[in-house]
């Protein structure tokens, strides 16, 4: 059966800018990630510092922005100067939020140099769990004081002349979490971050800081914390952080698929929540949300649990998700709804790059390959240029047990004034059947296609491996036409979708 859905597409109904920062990425000190994930030594690819470089070609083939580092729950137990320094001295250190040892090789520097050799921009988070306002000034200093200081002399020492210069900070992580060495009520975290905060901006007045939103918009405090963090720190900071992770839970598919209905709310409500402290302040700016970690995780399986006991291991196995078709179109659903809400989400952070919950999958010293995740994310950073642009969606709607009826199609368009070049991204939930997209593309100017495609497999269970990483990509949609302004494209069930428009036909 073939359902009907349509939209319009009109440069006139702009949400915001395209930011490229909402093309992140988060690499935290957390099984594989960093330890055999983007530092392998003894990888064949390793380059001369220890770095994969096929990580690094394929962090850039993603499109990867900004990169949060180093945690995440790590970051809440970490002595940053046990990572800088000779190698071969510095210590080992029990990491207490994933029952893991970590030896230190990579610290603030070596990451510098990754970031560097990746193209992507460093988002560094702070401890604010066991730790406080004189460190976070202390790595401050180290890494964008220029010299003539202690820490700065002591990165220039380090190897690193010029400042890392830094722009954005997160003021801890996850604080609201029980789960969280060091937790805290808003009102106590609120001051911290506020006193944090306000001294580093006395060292550098320009930094971006990140205060911790809620860590699940199923929190207890969901919207109370908010309220009352940004009640303490709303003058000292310019971002809240959101993180949202889904899964598919007791087979329930239809409902997975329709994840995106979750994160909508999840911004909507945190956007109330800041905006109800700024009419309270009547204060000129606004918060905007960093919506630094997202994606698909399925937290009840084995490869999700650290271990226990006495072995503390560096580098296991962990989070190591295999991710399926239906796994990758609700992963490009949920960058349609981080778009959809450019004015507001400034910045969003995929968690994480590589091995944990990832895009990019590696054995220890072989092979790389690209899980079905990766595609949609690629396809959406590179091509989603110019303006987001707000559509009306008309589309038959289906039954869901988590959130009710909602519509089976969900899109987004983004138009680049100077090329002309407008893109359709859009999702088919249906378990069954194929929807036909209708696009009334009049209030543009006579298009063509470029390229169409999908990505979707009659298996929603199929998932990449390292000898197979090809049979799952995004392939020519034939149907995709357009004739009379307008454009139509019939999307199979369980489908990303892609429609590129230019030129004059």
């Amino acid at each position: 059966m073939t359902l009907q859905a349509s939209l319009a597409v009109d440069p006139a109904f702009v949400v915001g800018p395209v930011r490229r920062r909402t093309f992140g990425s988060f690499v935290e000190h957390l099984g594989r990630c960093v330890y055999t994930g983007i530092f392998d030594p003894e990888s064949a690819t390793a380059d001369e510092d220890g770095f994969r470089s096929d990580v690094i070609e394929m962090t850039r083939e993603l499109g990867i922005s900004t990169v949060r580092y180093p945690g995440g729950n790590f970051v809440s137990g970490y002595r940053w100067e046990d990572g800088i320094g000779p190698v071969d001295e510095r210590p080992t250190r029990l990491d207490l939020a994933w029952h893991s040892s970590d030896p230190n090789k990579v610290g603030v520097d070596e990451f510098m140099k990754w970031s560097k050799k990746s193209g992507t921009e460093p988002m560094m988070a702070v401890n604010l769990g066991t730790r406080g306002v004189q460190e976070a000034l202390d790595l401050l200093e180290y890494c964008n004081v220029k010299g003539g200081t202690y820490w700065s002399d002591k990165r220039r020492e380090n190897g690193a002349e010029e400042p890392h210069d830094i722009r954005m900070w997160c003021l801890g992580n996850e604080m609201d979490g029980p789960w969280q060495i060091g937790a805290m009520t808003a009102d106590e975290y609120g001051r911290l971050a506020a006193r944090t905060a306000s001294a580093m901006r006395m060292i550098d007045p320009d930094l971006e800081l990140v205060a911790c939103g809620s860590s699940a918009s199923f929190m207890p405090t969901f919207g109370e914390w908010e309220r009352t963090v940004l009640g303490h720190c709303y003058e000292h900071v310019d971002y809240i952080s959101a993180h949202a992770y889904y899964f598919e839970e007791d087979g329930d598919l239809a409902s997975f698929l329709a994840s995106a209905v979750n994160m909508d709310h999840f911004v909507e409500s945190v956007v109330a929540a800041a905006d109800q402290v700024r009419a309270a302040k009547k204060a000129d700016k606004r918060i905007h949300i960093s919506f630094d970690e997202w994606n698909v995780w399925y937290q009840q399986r084995a490869e999700s649990k650290p271990p226990t006991g006495d072995d503390w291991p560096v580098g296991p196995v962990l989070l190591e998700d295999r991710y399926n078709v239906a796994d990758a179109v609700v992963v490009g659903n949920l960058l349609i709804s981080l778009l959809r809400h450019t004015d507001r989400v400034h910045a969003a952070s995929l968690a994480q790059l590589v091995n944990v919950i990832a895009p990019i999958m590696t054995e220890p010293g072989g092979r790389s390959w690209r899980q079905t995740t990766f595609h949609p994310f690629a396809q959406a950073s590179q091509l989603a240029k110019g303006e987001v642009l707000r559509v009306a969606i008309d589309s038959p709607t289906y039954e869901t047990k988590k959130f009710g009826e909602v519509p089976l199609v969900d899109a987004v368009a983004t138009h680049d004034a100077e090329t002309g070049e407008v893109v359709v991204f859009a999702v088919n939930r249906s378990l069954t059947d194929e929807v036909t997209l209708d696009v009334d593309l009049r209030g543009v100017a006579d298009l063509e296609i470029i390229e169409a495609t999908s990505l979707s497999n009659p298996d929603h269970t199929w998932s990449a491996t390292a000898d197979d990483d090809s049979s799952i990509v995004p392939v020519p949609n034939a149907s995709a036409t357009v004739s009379d302004g307008r454009l139509t494209a019939t999307m199979p069930p369980v489908s990303w979708n892609v429609l590129r428009l230019g030129g004059t036909r």
